[in-house]
């Protein structure tokens, strides 16, 4: 067991310093759109992978400064809330609007999908499992973007029906993991996420040229996650 740890100087610099550094999420998801206002999709995608990077650690810092002990009164929690929201959903969306990937007259009533679902998501009280699974697809539309605009080539019906499909799938009660608290195969989640990050930051490098081994094992992580889904609704029960 942990002792109580007593606050002082330096725990409180190192605490307010985790959360700084969530909420430079934000900053990270502003310059996103900063460059998409420009239509510069490589670099708004390079500075939603670094958004991204930033929230699947922030937790871990969290952890080891122990921040809700040192800095009770401050929830990182909702800072993490915000800025998931505004990367995860509110940048993907502008993205979205922005690129040619369905007819002209869906692309505003499908970015307000995107928008909408998300929001209502967010306001579920179960969005979160006691034992750390998203309860149906998590707000990650920056993930779905990526597949339409880097990896798919797709024509715009079959883009349409992306979006409709994953907007419905938010409420869904499907057991998503987090890579980083996965119950079962939590190393092997959390090396084939790193690897699935350094893959998006090449295949957005090369863009618009689309390599078919990067496309390939971009998709192969996605069913990785896909078939966890699964495994967790209807497969052998862990071990403990």
């Amino acid at each position: 067991m942990n002792k109580k740890i007593k606050p002082n100087l330096f725990n409180k610099t190192l605490a307010w310093s985790v959360h700084i550094f969530t909420a430079s999420g934000l900053l990270a998801g502003f310059m996103a759109l900063l460059a998409m206002h420009t239509m510069d999709v490589r670099q708004a995608m390079f500075w939603l992978i670094l958004a991204f990077i930033i929230d699947g650690i922030d937790g871990t810092f969290a952890r080891m400064a122990r921040v809700s002990e040192v800095l009770p009164d401050m929830d990182g929690k909702t800072i993490d809330y915000v800025v998931d929201f505004f990367n995860f959903a509110i940048v993907p969306a502008y993205i979205f609007y922005q690129s040619d990937l369905v007819f002209d007259s869906w692309r505003l009533p499908l970015t307000c999908l995107i928008l909408l679902v998300s929001a209502i998501y967010y306001g579920k009280t179960g969005m979160v499992s006691d034992d750390k699974y998203f309860i149906g697809f998590p707000v990650l539309w920056n993930i779905v973007v990526y597949f339409l605009i880097f990896v798919f080539d797709w024509s715009a019906w079959l883009n349409a029906f992306t979006i409709i499909f994953f907007a419905v799938a938010h409420f869904v009660p499907l057991k998503y993991i987090y890579p980083s608290q996965a119950q079962r195969w939590q190393l092997a989640s959390s090396i084939i996420a790193a690897l699935f990050f350094i893959l998006m930051c090449v295949t957005v490098y090369l863009f618009p040229e689309r390599n078919i081994w990067l496309s390939g094992l971009s998709v192969a992580g996605w069913f990785y996650f896909a078939a966890l889904t699964f495994l967790e609704q209807w497969g052998p029960p862990k071990k403990n």
